[in-house]
């Protein structure tokens, strides 16, 4: 069971604390369900605004109608891993110290027997309903990361209360914003934001966890300031089978934390066809100065940028670079004169944008980017290309015991053994084994036990592919051409 005998004492992996959970009326009346409640759901992502949540509830009370429930009730609780230590550790949901969440729905109703329904409740943050609330007709001027404060902290937009952790913008810019919501108007600024100092980080994300809001760049999320990898990992994971056991295990609680319960690829960065068309090998920008009518042309490529970007693994000393696809040629024909080769980064025409901008958009010398306009079309390969590589590249699901203190836009390692039959001395995986990046998290809590669903992306390999001359062979057959009419008898 979950409920501890001694307090913030730790049983087993996957044991809780939760003493209770509140659900608040509209008239201030409340009451703890936590005897009633089967299933409760807590989901974040690097790709969703705010947090949202579902619990499912077991009613011999018929609370519906004694609470006059409409979807509007509040619910509060506090939820941590046993022995976890400070307040980033704990998901604090209460009343007196943390942020309850909001109910807006209720669905699944149905009876189970005489006098007992089950019902799911559906909740998200408070930003969350205040976004779908509110809007935002505002002009802003200032750096970036500026802007996206203001709207976060103004009691007219988001109002928040909750601690916002954000990577400070390099480039400042004027903004108006023409009557979008909250978020949206956040997401806008977030696609025009570049990291400050030499990285130039692009693809900003503006994203809540249990324990706040961040916006930061993916650079951000696995390097410091945009420079040096950072080298501590918040969880290290691996997979074992269920029927093998260690007998040299010391800590039995702290290995079964680590260890994978299961695993399995959605995707795999190999999908050179959806890849190719999506420009993350190649992207040609075309430049369109409104000001002076002017154009320019610039060609975004995958392996000539990689070095200048934060990526989840990068090279060792005297190592090829971890690129998520090699610089062999996939052509017999020769694009690239200079390199000779025609990899799948030398192809900029596989995606051509087109980008209007002015560096006068608002009488103010400033381009789309708060930059000189001519690094507009250079930017905007870079940002697709990024997100590209993120949200088509590998994709990890993985199904770990709870721990609280692990949140969306954590860098975790994952040690795969390499599935071969002569890997005795258990070598990890050259490829798909190393750092990964946790994009979304489910936190699942039920009376027995609490488990996190974990989908992670990773956009390079962990040992880089061997580097090769290999030319594909010219095909020797001549082109020929059918005319149909030719070839009809009447």
């Amino acid at each position: 069971m979950a409920t501890n005998k001694v307090p913030n004492s730790i049983e087993f992996a996957g044991d809780y604390d939760l003493k209770n959970i509140f659900l608040h009326n509209h008239f201030g009346e409340v009451i703890d369900i936590k005897n009633m409640y089967q299933e409760l759901n807590i989901y974040e992502s690097i790709y969703k605004n705010a947090l949202t949540g579902s619990i499912v509830i077991v009613d011999a009370q018929n609370l519906i109608a004694k609470l006059e429930m409409q979807g509007t009730e509040r619910i509060s609780f506090t939820l941590s891993t046993p022995g976890a230590i400070g307040d980033r550790s704990i998901i604090n949901a209460s009343e007196a110290t943390g942020h309850p969440f909001h109910a807006y729905k209720i669905t699944d109703r149905k009876q189970l027997k005489p006098g007992t329904l089950m019902y799911t409740i559906h909740f998200g943050s408070r930003e969350f309903m205040r976004n779908l609330r509110k809007k935002v007709s505002q002009a802003y001027n200032g750096p970036l990361d500026s802007l996206v404060n203001s709207i976060f902290l103004d009691e007219n937009y988001l109002d928040s209360k909750k601690e916002l952790t954000y990577e400070p913008c390099g480039n400042i810019d004027k903004i108006v914003v023409p009557n979008m919501r909250p978020f949206d108007a956040i997401n806008m600024i977030a696609s025009k934001s570049i990291a400050e100092g030499g990285s130039g980080a692009v693809g900003y994300y503006f994203y809540e966890t249990t324990k706040g809001f961040h916006f930061r760049s993916w650079s951000n999320m696995l390097s410091n300031k945009g420079g040096s990898s950072r080298k501590d990992v918040k969880q290290e994971f691996y997979y074992m089978p269920m029927n093998i056991t260690d007998p040299d295990i010391d800590d039995k609680i702290n290995h079964d934390f680590k260890s994978v319960e299961s695993y399995r690829f959605a995707n795999t960065f190999h999908d050179v066809a959806a890849n190719t068309m999506l420009g993350t090998y190649g992207h040609r920008v075309i430049s369109h100065n409104l000001f002076d009518k002017s154009y320019d042309i610039k060609d975004y490529n995958y392996h000539d940028d990689f070095p200048f970007s934060a990526h989840t693994e990068r090279p060792g000393r005297n190592k090829p670079e971890t690129y998520a696809i090699s610089e062999s040629n996939v052509d017999e024909r020769i694009e690239n004169t200079v390199k000779g080769t025609s990899s799948v980064s030398d192809y900029p025409e596989s995606r051509v944008s087109l980008q209007s901008t002015t560096q006068f958009l608002h009488n103010k010398d400033t381009g789309s980017y708060g930059l000189d306009v001519v690094q507009d079309g250079k930017m905007t390969g870079k940002r697709v290309a990024q997100r590209a590589q993120v949200m088509q590249g590998t994709a990890l699901k993985l199904t770990v015991k709870g721990q609280s203190y692990l949140e969306a836009g954590d860098l975790i390692d994952f040690k795969l053994r390499s599935i071969d039959e002569k890997n005795t001395d258990g070598a990890e995986d050259p490829q798909y084994s190393g750092r990964y990046v946790i994009t979304k998290i489910r936190h699942q809590i039920n009376p027995e036990k609490y488990t996190m669903a974990l989908e992670c992306a990773k956009d390079s390999v962990k040992q880089g592919y061997s580097e090769t001359d290999f030319k594909i062979p010219a095909n020797r057959n001549i082109s020929s051409l059918r005319n149909t009419y030719n070839e009809e008898v009447y």
